[in-house]
């Protein structure tokens, strides 16, 4: 039995034309469809599949974690149980379900060990559920675990219109914190405005210091307590000089391209706390803070306490197009491959 999915088969550009010479990603119809591979394992019918930042670098070969050719890329999905095995006691077939792995999900199967797998509540679109593990997961433990971000606190998140800036500005208004979004474009700007964002940069056009500054002013707040910082270079540098003593920096990931260098010496001087945020590590070393937050999350997205906007939605056979719009940033939000029309959410 065989099934559609996304194949790296070496590494390179995801968004060359699937037929350009160069191209790493090839889409196949015939790939085997993979088996139950214990008797707690189980196969989702996989409904939907987010693209993130990490997906895109690892194809490239700039990941940190470096994956034995060829793969099927993809972390996140949401998906309908097909099969089970013998000794699953948590699932059964048709149960809705949603997970995230370290590679595979960019097909129409997937096959996990039930420990893995979260039941995705009633109420819950399948394909928002695809979107939410490692977005909001690395916001939620980012925030809540880590940082312990407080009510009356200042968030300051760069890069805030993507997805897991989006994701990091949810959590922080259900936190009660002072949200601070920087982002580029008009189009950006006003959908953080409908969001409740309580003050927006366009960093292409002002900059980031003078507008936070005269923000925190106006509000006679002290600076920012939070910075959450997925984009790294420049930002990051400037961004410090908003920072209160004893903040928390955030360190999710460097989008644009520029690891940046965060002094010690003032660190000590203003007693900031430096976190180093690579959420999927935290399923092998604390299993239970994924699991609790993630568990969150669905009950929050679940009663429409959070949302998560789906950007663009592209076939597995239009891989590549899917990462080209990651790569232009010009989402605002998630970007997802869907297999065919997904159920509609029960109510």
């Amino acid at each position: 039995m065989t099934m559609e999915a996304v194949v790296c088969t070496k590494l390179g550009d995801p968004t060359l034309p699937l037929t350009h010479e160069d191209a790493p990603i090839i889409v196949s119809s015939s790939h085997p469809i993979p088996p139950l591979t214990s008797a707690t394992s189980v196969r989702v019918r996989v409904v939907a599949t987010s693209l993130n930042f990490a997906n895109y670098l690892q194809i490239l070969g700039k990941y940190q974690e470096k994956v034995p050719l060829p793969f099927v890329p993809g972390s996140d999905y949401s998906g309908i149980v097909d099969a089970v095995g013998d000794s699953v006691n948590s699932f059964q077939v048709g149960d809705r379900v949603c997970s995230l792995a370290d590679v595979g999900s960019f097909a129409e199967f997937v096959v996990t060990d039930q420990k893995n797998l979260f039941l995705v509540p009633d109420g819950c679109d399948l394909v928002a559920a695809g979107a939410l593990p490692v977005a909001f997961g690395t916001s939620h433990v980012a925030l809540v675990h880590r940082a312990q971000l407080k009510a009356g606190q200042v968030l300051l998140v760069l890069g805030a219109a993507g997805g897991v800036g989006l994701s990091a500005i949810q959590i922080g208004k259900v936190c009660g914190a002072v949200v601070i979004a920087v982002a580029r474009g008009t189009e950006k700007l006003q959908f953080l405005k409908s969001m409740g964002v309580d003050h927006i940069v366009d960093s292409s056009k002002e900059s980031v210091i003078d507008s936070v500054k005269s923000f925190l002013k106006t509000r006679k707040l002290a600076g920012v307590d939070v910075l959450y910082d997925p984009v790294g270079g420049k930002l990051t540098k400037e961004s410090m000089k908003v920072l209160n003593w004893g903040a928390h920096i955030l360190i999710i990931g460097f989008a644009s391209g520029e690891v940046p260098v965060i002094p010690a010496n003032i660190a000590l001087v203003k007693n900031w706390t430096v976190h180093g945020l690579y959420w999927g590590s935290h399923r092998i070393h604390q299993p239970h803070v994924l699991i609790d937050s993630l568990n969150e999350l669905l009950q929050w997205l679940s009663k429409g306490v959070i949302s998560v906007n789906i950007s663009h939605s592209y076939p597995l056979s239009k891989a590549n197009l899917a990462f080209a719009t990651l790569k232009d940033r010009k989402v605002l939000g998630k970007v997802m491959l869907v297999m065919g029309t997904p159920p509609k959410a029960k109510l």
